[in-house]
């Protein structure tokens, strides 16, 4: 599966914890991130990540084109509700994305657990069927 992740400033130290607690699932998949957060989570896992451009030059734009081609199965976006982005409405355009195209979504630490236990269990297999 390709998963995308994604954290704003304030919520970039949680990521690499979180993919350092979840390295061994995330090490089976194909991972991508923006920018800083990508380098980030490579400093800190040793994972291979793809990365796009950082989200406020266009990468959350860039995760939203995947989306909108299935070329991304899960979306682990941890956003700081309590600052505003200036790019905003491309955070907008990716979650509405996820929700038209059956993506799952995590937009906070417990969600985000949630998801990855359930990845480990073969729970999300059913992307599987959306592909071309």
């Amino acid at each position: 599966m390709k998963i995308a992740l994604i954290a704003h400033d304030a919520k970039k130290k949680l990521m690499q914890n979180f993919c350092i607690a979840y390295r061994g699932i995330l090490g089976k998949h194909d991972i991508y991130a923006t920018g800083t957060t990508g380098r980030l989570i490579e400093e800190v896992t040793n994972l291979n990540v793809k990365k796009f451009l950082a989200g406020h030059l266009g990468g959350e734009q860039q995760v939203a084109v995947q989306i909108e081609h299935d070329q991304i199965d899960l979306v682990i976006f941890l956003r700081d509700p309590l600052n505003p982005m200036a790019h905003e409405v491309d955070s907008s355009n990716m979650l509405r994305l996820c929700d038209m195209h059956n993506i799952p979504l995590a937009t906070n630490l417990a969600t985000a657990e949630l998801l990855i236990k359930s990845l480990d269990r073969g729970d999300l297999d059913f992307r599987e069927i959306y592909k071309d």
